[in-house]
């Protein structure tokens, strides 16, 4: 029976405190107004959106209405120059010329009057359209400064639930395929999925404050983007606030349903012995992975793609599948490798760890398969409504982009390719926190350029989403552990897997 421990559950409780004050911190640090933006814009920090400001547009204005009055007055004084007369005897020369001269200098002037009227218009003009696209970048960099808070809160409470989750989805794979090799890793995997509950309800709450503009994170849920946006009103059919809900609530009451369900029948099969738990397990494990197949690839349209709604791809439900069903293994083998530093879990060996790496390593070939078919059609193709989104990340993203791909495919292909470190719990765990980080980086990847643009860190906002749904999860997860016998003694595959070798 394990322990929950006072230290684990001290850590669990700092981070969690910890990051609640520094998401408190971020939303109270978030600009309140434009006039907040103009000062951030004017320190620097926006440089790279610098537009002309009124003032410098004015002064520009007053210079060229400046430099119609010089070239006037030059004029008249060449003119008076060159027809100054050189005979003072020749009077009627000099009458005819002196009345052309003045006859020259009227229009002249009047010319000029002109040009200095259309001058001040342009100038004007000019004024009024810098002063209004200013102000429009002013508004749109407000919303996403407004937005990253949201932002990294909304990314770290996805990952997390998406890391139980896949953890589910691994759990019912074992059910349905009656593995013989897992059962006596069911009793981590079943405490994993219990942050399902929480982490659902979490994230709902954060679509519906969505839905209800306390942010901007979907754009097609503001009726006055959609009313100007005939693409986004093209598919208000799917992308409609009650739909939108409807759907996230069937998704979250299908997962939790199942993982309710299955455990308790589990549990059932450990007092009981009745095989026929475990048969009902075997069948709601199949009927689930149907239901999941669906309701994961609605599920990352929903919630990710469409912050970005101009943009689509057909492979995105299986990208975002692999990114957190690799997460959700990982998870599951560092749990275990941690039990087992415990003293817990007797009956895990190194050959179940094996099997976990090579799972690690499989899933994030398939990730990499994945995310380089998606990248090199669209960008090959240049189509410009597909390769702006790859566009956009690699000009403003370009670290990050590049940088999780290293983590999520260079790193693991180097250090779990390697049969003997598979079963070496240090490089396991390397492997795995490696892989865990970079795949938090193509979530943000994923929220980040469509919600922040390009006002983007990872400061203390990211930071402290990260510690507070970290500590609640280890809260939940040992919590849950603490509560049952590791081993579930009543699968009958599991003498299977406590003599398992490979």
């Amino acid at each position: 029976m394990y322990t929950f421990s006072s230290k684990l559950k001290n850590l669990s409780l700092i981070l969690m405190v910890l990051g609640a004050l520094g998401i408190g911190y971020g939303f109270f640090t978030a600009p309140k107004n434009t006039e907040e933006v103009e000062a951030i814009l004017a320190s620097g920090h926006g440089e790279h959106h610098a537009t002309p400001t009124q003032h410098e547009v004015e002064k520009a204005g007053e210079h060229v209405v400046k430099s119609v009055h010089e070239g006037v007055n030059k004029v008249d004084d060449s003119t008076v120059e060159t027809l100054k007369p050189h005979n003072e005897s020749v009077e009627g020369k000099l009458d005819s010329i002196a009345s052309h001269v003045e006859e020259g200098h009227v229009a002249s002037v009047a010319t000029s009057v002109k040009d200095t009227h259309e001058a001040k218009a342009e100038s004007n003009q000019a004024t009024n359209d810098a002063h209004t696209e200013h102000a429009e970048h002013v508004e749109h960099v407000f919303h996403q400064l407004q937005n990253k808070p949201w932002a990294a809160l909304y990314v770290a409470a996805l990952f997390f639930m998406l890391i139980s989750l896949g953890v589910l989805a691994f759990y019912a794979i074992q059910h349905a395929a009656q593995a013989g090799w897992s059962p006596v890793l069911f009793r981590v995997m079943e405490a994993l999925t219990s942050y399902l509950v929480p982490g659902a309800i979490i994230v709902y709450v954060l679509l519906v404050l969505s839905s209800l503009h306390f942010n901007h994170l979907f754009v097609w849920m503001d009726p006055e983007v959609v009313k100007h946006d005939e693409l986004i009103q093209g598919k208000s059919g799917y992308l409609n606030v009650p739909f939108f809900l409807i759907r996230a609530a069937i998704f979250m009451g299908g997962w939790i349903f199942y993982r309710q369900y299955t455990r308790k029948n589990a549990l059932l099969l450990d007092e009981t012995n009745d095989a026929s738990y475990y048969k009902k397990n075997f069948k709601a494990s199949a009927a689930f992975l149907a239901f999941f197949l669906v309701s994961e690839s609605m599920m990352s349209w929903d919630w990710i793609m469409s912050v970005d709604p101009h943009w689509y791809s057909t492979l995105f439900g299986w990208y975002v599948f692999a990114s957190f069903f690799v997460s959700g293994i990982t998870v599951i083998a560092l749990t275990t490798l941690y039990l087992k530093s415990k003293g817990y879990l007797e009956n895990v060996n190194n050959s179940h760890f094996h099997d976990l790496a090579k799972f690690m390593f499989g899933i994030s070939v398939f990730w990499t398969y994945l995310w380089f078919s998606q990248f090199m059609l669209m960008w090959y193709a240049n189509i410009p409504e597909e390769v702006t989104y790859f566009k956009f990340r690699i000009e403003h993203y370009n670290l990050p982009f590049f940088g999780m791909v290293a983590m999520n495919f260079v790193f693991p292909i180097l250090i779990l390719i390697n049969t003997d470190f598979k079963r070496v719990p240090w490089i396991i765990s390397m492997a795995g926190i490696v892989i865990l980080c970079g795949h938090y980086l193509d979530f943000h990847n994923m929220i980040y350029p469509a919600t922040v643009g390009d006002q983007w860190f990872i400061g203390v906002s990211e930071l402290s989403s990260i510690f507070f749904f970290l500590g609640l999860f280890i809260y939940v997860v040992f919590t849950t552990l603490s509560k049952q016998p590791l081993l579930p003694k009543g699968n009958p595959l599991i003498e299977e897997s406590k003599h398992f070798h490979y």
